[in-house]
């Protein structure tokens, strides 16, 4: 029977041969951390290498995502779809093992980690989703509900301002089940951290609300399990293990340097370090009895089974909970989702009310998205502003009934615990900041559409229609880069009508994230056929047309609409027929085949886009012989209707801007 020492220095001899064949990766973190990751995965871990989607499994965040052959090790060891072949192919084309964690590519990986701090923060939206769930599912004697998240974190993601946004959030939540430990190595890129990184740490996450378990030998095999088994009694607080740890442990030559942090150790290293380490097998070589000391499968499938005897109880017991339960896990929506959006769409129609479009979000947010259970909202501070809340929402604060979150200023703390929630599952987040503040969680907006999750962002106050407040909030160049995030739809709406249509499909799609880009001023309804609102989800429409061909195509988004509409009548008059194409969707437009394309804007004829942002990427709609009414500048501060004017969008400039392209 292998030894837990010799178990640990499987993942050692793995991640340094791996790393030595693909002449990069990270073997320091692997090494520092088997010891860790032996005691966490073999005797405390609940999870299932047959079925990594168990609902009740533990999950696991390779925060410090870097040291991804940590991960990729234990999964294979363990039992997951992780081959041999899938080590050897570390950092290759295609591989299940790429540098950093990808969800959706490895089994077992639960969220996409590198960017440092980003992990800890996904695995605080995971716990929350767990304790959320927990209290509205669990019944006496039925916790179906009931699994930890585990983190390993480096010095890196405690740098990272985003850990500080999210874990003084799980401290507030009081996230129990949440267990964090730091690979306390001292050691960054640059080399030892003291000139850079001097915070007294556990004094720190003590302020946020952690319990802390400090100064664990992080290669004492029984420090460690004292320290989980510590971390578990605690059951009001997270919990932070402060792991003392030698960077690259097991390497003579290296360990304990920057050296052994982000590069292959060379051949004449890997040797010392397989000497070093009594390591007597070839690259790549696992006994059997090592094989054996850590395979999970069987007693993966036992604890999944216990599950199901107690989810089948709980289903004669309680069968409505139960089938909920698994449709939201599932990721399906309620049955009668599609009466449900036609009914609000009527509403709506009936209804044709003028108002912002970030008040056409919250009206859709009441008539649609309010009546699935799995809704949980939210706003970094700015609830009033964004109309993210709805009537009879319930905040959360250290409760587990709440449906609405008050982030506090945190737009990147915010954007990556939502992403945590919809990666645990059986949530829906959507949450809200000024379109401005974006550029704070731009990187969680990223993460969100490279893991195809589906989260909804709501930015209000989307252009120099914000007035007063003057160019630091004044959002010119946005929506323009959000378009360009890959699997990102991003929404602009006009009207209601519009609004209403956005949010459907931002809850319909589970291929990845939308943003909803809103207005802060009033905006008249438009009236519209059937035709032309089934034509919405297309990403572009014609909205109003001309009397036959037209001679010109005005383009528009947003407040920006009604422009063009009034122009158009403008236009009319001078003898110039024009037709209003309203586009709030350029990325869902993009993906209609040609011919509708064409039948939106035909060929040949000359088209002015209209929007009050930057121009640029309206250029391959219009062509080089069109013209663009935008903002290639930053605004000002003053009134919206000045701006406005101030800056051409007004009907003169447009008629102008059309009679100079014909």
């Amino acid at each position: 029977m292998a030894t837990r020492t010799e178990l640990a220095n499987a993942i050692r001899m793995l991640s340094v041969d791996a790393v030595q064949k693909a002449n990069s990766g990270h073997p320091g973190a692997p090494m520092g951390m088997a010891e860790i990751a032996e005691t966490l995965w073999n005797h405390h871990l609940r999870h299932n290498p047959a079925n990594p989607k168990w609902a009740d499994r533990d999950r696991f965040v390779l925060s410090n995502g870097h040291g991804s052959m940590l991960i990729y090790s234990l999964l294979h060891l363990t039992g997951y779809d992780v081959s041999i072949d899938d080590i050897k192919s570390f950092r290759q084309l295609h591989s299940k093992t790429p540098g950093h964690p990808e969800y959706g590519y490895t089994a077992g990986v639960e969220t996409t980690t590198g960017p440092l701090g980003q992990g800890i923060t996904n695995a605080v939206g995971m716990a929350l989703a767990e304790k959320l769930l927990a209290h509205e599912f669990n019944k006496p004697g039925f916790d179906i509900v009931n699994h930890h998240t585990y983190v390993f974190l480096g010095d890196g993601c405690m740098m990272e301002g985003i850990s500080h946004e999210a874990c003084a959030l799980a401290g507030t939540w009081n996230l129990g089940k949440l267990i964090a430990f730091w690979d306390d190595n001292g050691i960054s890129i640059d080399g030892h951290v003291e000139g850079w990184f001097t915070d007294d740490t556990p004094k720190r996450f003590e302020a946020y609300g952690w319990h802390v378990v400090r100064n664990v030998d992080g290669h004492s095999f029984e420090a460690v399990e004292a320290a989980i088994q510590e971390a578990k009694k605690h059951t009001d607080k997270p919990t932070l293990i402060c792991c003392k740890t030698v960077i690259g442990k097991g390497s003579p030559n290296k360990e304990g340097t920057h050296d052994v942090h982000g590069a292959a150790l060379g051949d004449a290293e890997v040797e010392a370090t397989r000497k070093h380490l009594n390591w007597n097998h070839a690259p790549f070589h696992i006994p059997s009895d090592i094989y054996e000391g850590w395979s999970a499968k069987t007693k993966g499938e036992g604890l999944e089974k216990l599950w199901d005897n107690k989810f089948a109880e709980y289903s004669k017991q309680y069968p409505a909970e139960a089938a909920e339960f698994k449709r939201r896990m599932a990721g399906d929506l309620p049955g009668d989702w599609a009466e449900r959006v036609k009914a609000a769409i009527k509403l709506t129609a009936d209804k044709g009310e003028t108002v912002a479009t970030r008040k056409a979000s919250q009206l859709a947010i009441e008539r649609l998205v309010s009546s699935l259970p799995e809704r949980i909202g939210g706003s970094a501070d700015l609830t009033g502003s964004n109309l993210t809340n709805w009537p009879g929402c319930h905040s959360l604060h250290r409760n587990a009934g709440g449906n609405y979150i008050s982030y506090g200023v945190r737009e990147f703390g915010m954007s990556h615990i939502m992403n945590g929630m919809a990666l645990h599952g059986g949530l829906f987040p959507f949450g809200g900041t000024f379109l401005m503040f974006s550029e704070y969680a731009r990187n969680a907006l990223r993460m969100s559409a490279l893991m195809k999750q589906r989260v909804v962002y709501v930015f209000t106050h989307d252009s120099i229609g914000l007035g007063e407040d003057g160019p630091t909030h004044q959002p010119v160049e946005q929506t323009a880069t959000l378009r360009m995030i890959p699997n990102m739809s991003v929404w602009r709406p006009c009207d209601t009508m519009e609004t209403m249509v956005a949010w459907a499909a931002g809850v319909e799609k589970k291929d990845g994230p939308t943003s909803l880009i809103l207005s802060r001023q009033n905006l008249p309804y438009v009236k519209r056929t059937d035709a032309q609102v089934e034509a919405i989800r297309k990403g572009g429409y014609v909205l109003s047309d001309c009397d036959g061909a037209p001679k010109v195509v005005l383009i528009a988004t947003g407040s920006e609409v009604e422009l063009a509409m009034k122009a158009q009548e403008a236009l009319k008059a001078d003898g110039i027929a024009a037709r209003v194409v309203s586009m709030p969707c350029t990325n869902v437009f993009d993906k209609q085949d040609a011919a509708y394309k064409a039948g939106v804007l035909p060929a040949g004829v000359k088209r002015v886009a209209i929007e009050a942002g930057v121009t640029e990427g309206w250029y391959k709609y219009v062509g080089l012989d069109g013209a663009v009414v935008g903002l290639d500048r930053f605004g000002e501060s003053a009134p919206a209707g000045q701006l406005f004017k101030e800056f051409g969008f007004t009907v003169e400039n447009v008629v102008k801007t059309v009679k100079g392209v014909l």
